[in-house]
């Protein structure tokens, strides 16, 4: 039998509880993504990531500007012209997606089979 977990191991002060973004956040990396070749607009950016409302995209560039990742240039224009573009804080977070969608790209099947196989043994689909 393992050892009983510290009631204290997650110290609230520990680094890992101010990350940019979750294991699984679906937004995030994508953005990272959308942005690793330069600064683009708004709809450039929403136009790979179909299935993200304008609110919920609107939020992420919010939080990750906020977390230092992007930076957000508006342009007295009109129409008014906003670019988003990724820091060298955002940059760095290049190389955790990158092995991220490799280890994806190399335990996907593994990984829907667990789910279909839990599905499967809980009767939902």
């Amino acid at each position: 039998m393992a050892e009983p977990l510290d009631a204290e191991m997650f110290d609230p002060m520990c680094p890992s509880s101010a990350l940019p973004f979750q294991i699984g956040d679906k937004w995030t990396g994508m953005v990272l993504l959308c942005l690793e070749h330069g600064r683009r607009r708004f709809g450039e950016i929403r136009l790979p990531l179909r299935a993200i409302t304008p609110k919920v995209l609107t939020q992420t560039l919010r939080a990750m500007e906020r977390d230092g990742l992007l930076t957000r240039t508006a342009y007295a224009e009109n129409p008014p012209r906003v670019e988003y573009e990724l820091t060298a804080l955002g940059r760095s977070l290049l190389t955790l997606v990158d092995a991220a969608r490799a280890w994806s790209r190399q335990h996907l099947p593994e990984l829907l089979e667990a789910r279909a196989a839990h599905d499967a043994a809980w009767g939902r689909r």
